[in-house]
């Protein structure tokens, strides 16, 4: 059972924190200080340095100048940034920092990730940035029976990386000890609150230590967000790189209109002819049935090296089919949602959603995997008659018009099937339901209209009929009443038989 603080605390934080947050950015501006412009500007040791320097970071990214600063000096942060800016670096040097040297057995800094590929992609970083240093760094995560992480930590852990669910599974069993704790990190904390891992999260506030610096790290501020930050954030400095939701500046971004399923796939062959633009590319779905059957496609058409993922792939195969992505042996990586924020590739050079989300932040996060690292990407997103609505609303969202193209015409407009038909419709149906409690739409239950004085059928809502249909039940005789059945007589005689015999003897 969760364990949630009480309303008077969670009162007094509510009525703190608004007061107690700064936009960085702000003070920035009105400060004579300039910002660092180089890592050796934060005064980090040289073991640090020498891993960015190896890791190819020339100059920190605008979320690391202002971050790193604040946590070197042991504030308590709230970061709005978008994926792909370098907020691993931004949390994770202060950490190394701050850890220093491996100490003890149980952990001393815990990062929370809400999937298993962020959490391996943050074990990758920190390690790399950590390669000078006898810092032990560990993901655990579920996808895995836990015995070999239990080992492991059993060793000692100075940095834990986890998923909610595997580390309550692991503190529970009493194979995880939190007490030393001095540093807590919520990546992707928008992710988390969409997973329904509040209830874990606010377990976890209750056992580890009070007294520790906390980091939060979201791309988006939804409402569950701000009041998990209100609850367990103390004073913070609110760092707002970009407006909240907003796509990357260095992605470009696109949009067809395009009429069914079938003719998505023509123009998804279409484009992908032309091997030299789309070199790299991560198709993503709304449903595991969508994956598969794209992967199937285009490793049908033989247009290069195609790997899908999503919940039902085995956790080796996720891995698998990410490593060889990144490494450039996979053309195509088709995956649903699971994968928007744990794949880190600089070189993706394209982003197709073949599905509109229809978790408007996941839009963000996934076009968010290209144009990374500095580097520049593109995004194309297919949207039939029904979708379109979910592009409306996610360019609200991020305040940006999203250019609609033509189909292009090489591409073969298929014929719209009656069943994809009627699921768009009833789709737009149930949407506007929702917004129109009045509105019956083509697919709500008829009833038909009855007189006033007429008595109603209870069983099937209609005009009550007396006729031969009725049930007669308890009026029909029964044949065998009063007789018994044929075997009983048989068995009856028989018995009569052998006690006369016994008498005439």
């Amino acid at each position: 059972m969760a364990v949630t603080a009480g309303p008077r605390s969670q009162a007094k934080a509510r009525a703190r924190i608004p007061r107690t947050f700064v936009v960085y950015n702000t003070l920035c501006l009105m400060s004579d200080t300039p910002l660092p412009l180089t890592f050796a500007d934060f005064k980090l040791n040289k073991q640090l340095l020498t891993a960015v320097e190896e890791a190819g970071f020339t100059e920190p990214t605008p979320v690391q100048q202002q971050t790193i600063p604040l946590l070197l000096a042991g504030h308590d942060v709230l970061g709005i940034a978008q994926t792909g800016t370098g907020k691993t670096a931004a949390f994770g040097l202060p950490l190394l920092m701050k850890v220093k040297y491996a100490q003890g057995i149980h952990p001393r800094a815990l990062v929370m990730a809400p999937t298993r590929e962020l959490a391996m992609q943050l074990e990758s970083h920190l390690k790399k940035l950590a390669v000078y240093t006898d810092l032990r760094i560990f993901a655990i995560y579920g996808g895995l029976g836990p015995k070999t992480q239990i080992e492991t930590i059993a060793k000692g852990v100075d940095i834990l990386i986890a998923t909610p669910g595997r580390l309550m599974e692991l503190y529970l069993r009493g194979d995880l000890v939190l007490k030393e704790l001095k540093t807590l990190v919520l990546d992707e904390a928008d992710k988390m609150m969409d997973m329904g891992f509040m209830p874990q999260i606010r377990r976890l506030l209750e056992v580890i230590p009070r007294k520790r610096q906390n980091v939060l790290f979201s791309a988006t501020m939804p409402e569950k967000v701000t009041t998990l930050s209100e609850e367990f954030l103390e004073f913070p400095v609110r760092i707002e790189v970009t407006p909240a939701a907003t796509s990357a500046q260095t992605v470009s971004q696109s949009l067809y209109e395009v009429p069914n399923l079938l003719t998505k796939i023509n123009l998804l062959e279409y484009l992908f002819l032309d091997w030299d633009t789309f070199h790299r590319v991560m198709i993503f779905t709304r449903t595991k049935e969508h994956a598969d059957n794209v992967a199937s496609f285009l490793q049908r058409k033989a247009h290069g090296e195609v790997r899908a993922i999503h919940g039902n792939k085995g956790q080796n195969m996720r891995i698998n089919a990410m490593e060889a992505f990144k490494a450039g042996e996979v053309r195509f990586l088709v995956a649903t949602d699971v994968a928007a924020r744990g794949i880190d590739v600089p070189e993706v050079s394209h982003v197709v959603n073949f599905d509109v989300p229809l978790v408007y932040d996941d839009y963000v996060h996934r076009i968010g995997r290209t144009g990374r690292a500095q580097h520049t990407g593109a995004a194309i997103t297919f949207a039939n008659e029904a979708e379109m609505y979910h592009m409306e609303q996610i360019a609200e969202l991020i305040r940006q018009e999203i250019p609609l193209l033509p189909i292009p015409e090489g591409v073969e407009i298929a014929k719209t099937s009656f069943d994809e038909q009627q699921n768009m419709d009833r789709e737009k149906d149930d949407r506007r339901k929702r917004e129109d409690p009045n509105f019956k739409g083509a697919f709500h239950e008829r009833k038909e209209w009855i007189k006033p004085g007429v008595t109603i059928d209870k069983r099937t809502g209609k005009e009550f009929k007396a006729g031969p249909n009725r049930s007669q039940k308890g009026k029909k005789a029964n044949p065998s009443k009063g007789k018994a059945s044929s075997h009983s007589s048989k068995a009856f005689r028989a018995a009569q038989g052998r006690a006369r015999a016994k008498r005439s003897k």
